[in-house]
């Protein structure tokens, strides 16, 4: 809660606001029940012609509009408020999963993230647009009815300091279970939530494979279980209110019964003073409650926030790029990994304390069973992710001491299933090239991509427009897309990460005369696994859990490794030697 109230009181203009029409609601609120108590007085005590109560009328009248004014200025205040650090709160976690976006994808549920970025901070909104507001609003308008009273000959301001604390008494008991249950709420929306996308992302394969009906019914599980805990919370909201109505009746009560003695029994008190207290209590007390109604809120929203703190507070390590240097050249810069460690959170793998130098030009082959650490090394050359500990050096320069986008321009990183956005065979090759490529490039790069045949078939060629995801594309069609995006940025660096994985014969053969080609200008890093796209590496990485096991051509490891041999020797259609 307190870096809540610090992200509020941090916006002092609008805190300033707040304050401001806080007090001329509370001076608005006094002078209306003066007016009100005066006209009643002239007219039913003094009976007083229209033409003497006609000016406190058109008075009381302009207090009613200022009051609904002032209620409504806070109240748009408080939203703004809202509306803006929503807005902050969002970019930070966006910024914090756009930062390292392979360790966001890697951590937990998608719709978990979603519902984190939309329906966890749109619960901290009652925070700012009603609890903060109110706090301010109970602060001031209260005293100055207070004041008001005081001014009267009573003990009813006595009695209004006595039963007033017995609300924010009761506000901080229904604050204790409201949090805990809140916080259970939340819990139970995003794994709701996070459950249901990833469920729904996945219904073709559930129905192909026979568990749509046993998903269901885990939703369904799942939703009563939110469904439960929302009632929860409910049913503490409404004995709550229903308590605090009860407080603030009886203490009015209170106050009514005392004016009823002393106007009736005793007569020490005006009608005019005895009125004025009993118009002004209700609007006291009615303060009071609207706080304790947002304070309810303002513990809901603590639980969302701790939501989204705890996942602003995940452990981050995205690059630090640095503002010194420009990868300019053109040619291939030179690589060095030194003692190269990485550790996902979970810590169930690790690279550990890799060594390799990548000359210019070369075409370097990384290796290995599944789950080696391939793909993670490949990550990490490209600046996708960043080594728990370890350097990689450009150029004989910590790779940090270049601007990204530097960096980035040098490279391409071509998947085993790159996306393409939704839009048209050439909008989907000119992402990430030169912008002010002709039409001409273009179509040169999909002819060295091997497009040129599939393009031709098309009614509207190159301009063909095709679904997100490259829907309407086959994986070997997407995956010569991403080449003639290579060939349109002629990078000095490419990565490859097992392209041709579930490509069929012919398609093959385009990507690695495709891949060839680009090697011509470039360093190629190739994450594979076939015989025949490693065997004329200038060296391979062979790794074996998160290690380098040995560094070579083909025929050295062939001689020298074991592993390496049965693993080459399996592919050749033999069992390990």
């Amino acid at each position: 809660m307190n870096q809540l109230k610090k992200m509020a009181f941090a916006e002092r203009r609008t805190m300033l606001l707040l304050v401001l029409f806080a007090c001329l609601s509370g001076v608005v609120i006094v002078f209306q029940a003066y007016y009100f108590v005066k006209i009643v007085d002239l007219v039913f005590l003094k009976n007083a012609s229209f033409g003497v109560i006609e000016h406190p009328l058109w008075i009381l009248l302009a207090l009613l509009f200022a009051r609904v004014l002032f209620m409504y200025a806070a109240r748009r205040t408080g939203i703004r408020l809202a509306s803006k650090v929503k807005g902050d709160i969002r970019r930070l976690l966006f910024v914090k999963y756009a930062k390292n976006p392979i360790q966001a994808s890697l951590s937990g549920q998608t719709g978990r993230k979603v519902s984190t970025a939309m329906d966890a901070v749109d619960e901290i909104d009652s925070y700012f647009s009603s609890y903060i507001p109110q706090i301010i609003q109970t602060a001031i308008v209260p005293v100055l009815i207070l004041l008001a009273v005081f001014t009267q000959p009573a003990f009813s301001g006595l009695l209004m300091l006595i039963t007033a604390p017995f609300i924010p008494i009761f506000m901080a008991i229904i604050g204790i279970k409201t949090q805990k249950k809140a916080e259970n709420q939340m819990e139970k929306m995003a794994a709701f939530s996070g459950h249901f996308l990833d469920t729904l992302q996945g219904l073709t394969t559930l129905k192909l494979f026979g568990r749509a009906r046993q998903q269901r019914e885990t939703i369904r599980k799942s939703s009563f279980d939110f469904r439960d805990a929302t009632m929860e919370v409910l049913k503490i909201a409404f004995i709550s209110s229903l308590t605090l109505e009860f407080i603030s009746t009886l203490s009015i009560g209170l106050i009514a019964f005392e004016l009823c003695l002393r106007l009736v029994v005793f007569k020490n008190i005006s009608f005019f003073s005895a009125f004025f207290i009993l118009i002004l209590a209700p609007d006291f007390y009615l303060s009071l409650k609207d706080l304790g109604n947002a304070f309810h809120s303002g513990r809901g929203s603590k639980g969302a926030f701790q939501k989204v703190a705890d996942e602003l507070a995940q452990e981050e390590r995205s690059i630090l790029w640095g503002t010194v240097h420009l990868l300019k050249d053109s040619s291939p810069p030179a690589l060095e990994i030194q003692d190269l460690t990485f550790t996902y959170d979970e810590g169930d793998f690790a690279i550990k304390n890799l060594n390799v130098t990548i000359p210019p030009y070369e075409k370097i082959a990384i290796v290995g069973p599944n789950g080696s650490g391939k793909t993670t090394l490949l990550h990490i050359i490209a600046g996708l992710l960043e080594p728990t500990a370890g350097v990689i050096r450009v150029n004989n320069k910590s790779r940090t001491e270049y601007e990204e986008e530097s960096w980035f321009n040098q490279i391409s990183y071509i998947s085993q299933n790159p996306y393409l956005f939704s839009g048209t065979i050439a909008e989907n090759i000119c992402l990430g090239g030169d912008p002010q490529a002709s039409m001409k490039d273009v179509e040169l790069a999909a002819q060295k991509a091997g497009l040129s045949k599939m393009i031709q078939s098309l009614e509207h060629g190159i301009d063909t427009t095709i679904g997100e995801a490259g829907r309407g594309l086959s994986g070997g069609e997407k995956q010569r897309v991403a080449l003639a995006r290579a060939f349109l940025k002629q990078p000095s660096l490419i990565l490859f990460d097992e392209p041709t994985t579930g490509l069929d014969l012919y398609t093959e053969q385009i990507l690695q005369a495709s891949m060839c080609e680009l090697s011509k200008k470039s360093t190629v890093i190739t994450v594979a696994h076939r015989l025949y796209t490693i065997q004329d590496a200038d060296q391979i990485l062979f790794l074996k859990n998160g290690r380098l096991v040995a560094a070579g051509r083909h025929d050295d490891l062939i001689e020298r490794v074991t592993e390496y041999r049965n693993m080459v020797h399996v592919q050749q259609g033999g069992g390990v030697k």
